[in-house]
């Protein structure tokens, strides 16, 4: 098999995963009234607990017409699963939709917590989208595992060239896991009930697709 054909078929089985994913995350969940009409206003960044000022950004800033917003947990397989997805509407998109990130550590994932305040500290020294990245590409090697992997993030800070002191500094302070858990919250509030739940121009996305996930951004843009 060339190489060009098995990334192909890699590609494809990621994909199905994804809305394998979605499906059954959407099946599972209750059916609620949506709660982001009164947190978010306008078609697009949106005010109240679904965009902050602090809230983290993938890439370049796009026009502010259209904003999708993941909460995510990077622990979560259904997340793993998504992430070339949302990597390649980064590029399909780049420079016109502006792709926000938001913690929402699942309680029973061992790492949860220890992964996501390893980004947020990496985030203080502006490598937050390299340790978004490389928390991804090596979910493998970590995930759904019952010991704390905060030393093996460590090494990761150390490889991404961090100030290891600041590092630290960061992660055992309070301050981190409270922003950590504020983006949480806001989650909570916005009726987010597992990962990874998306939002576009303020409204909860349930794409039955790939496709329909570029449809609806397309509609989002053209609206």
């Amino acid at each position: 098999m060339t190489p060009v054909k098995r990334n192909a078929i890699v590609s494809a089985i990621v994909v199905a995963l994804f809305v394998a994913f979605v499906a059954t995350a959407l099946a599972l969940r209750p059916k609620t009234a949506d709660p982001t009409d009164a947190a978010t206003t306008g078609a697009g960044t949106g005010t109240g607990k679904l965009v902050r000022e602090n809230s983290h950004r993938l890439g370049a800033a796009g026009t502010g017409k259209v904003v999708l917003v993941e909460f995510l947990d990077f622990e979560c397989e259904s997340c793993r699963a998504a992430y070339p997805v949302v990597e390649e509407l980064r590029t399909t998109y780049a420079g016109k939709v502006d792709f926000v990130v938001r913690y929402f550590p699942i309680p029973s994932h061992t790492n949860a917590i220890n992964s996501a305040v390893a980004v947020e500290a990496a985030a203080q020294q502006g490598k937050f989208e390299e340790m978004y990245k490389r928390m991804y590409d090596t979910q493998s090697e970590w995930g759904e595992q019952q010991d704390s992997k905060a030393a093996l993030f460590r090494g990761f800070a150390q490889e991404l060239g961090l100030d290891l002191t600041a590092y630290d500094k960061a992660v055992a302070d309070k301050a981190t896991l409270d922003r950590v858990e504020a983006d949480r919250q806001d989650g909570i509030d916005l009726g987010v009930e597992g990962t990874p739940t998306f939002f576009l121009n303020g409204k909860k996305l349930q794409p039955s697709s790939v496709q329909d996930f570029r449809d609806q951004i397309d509609a989002a843009l053209n609206g």
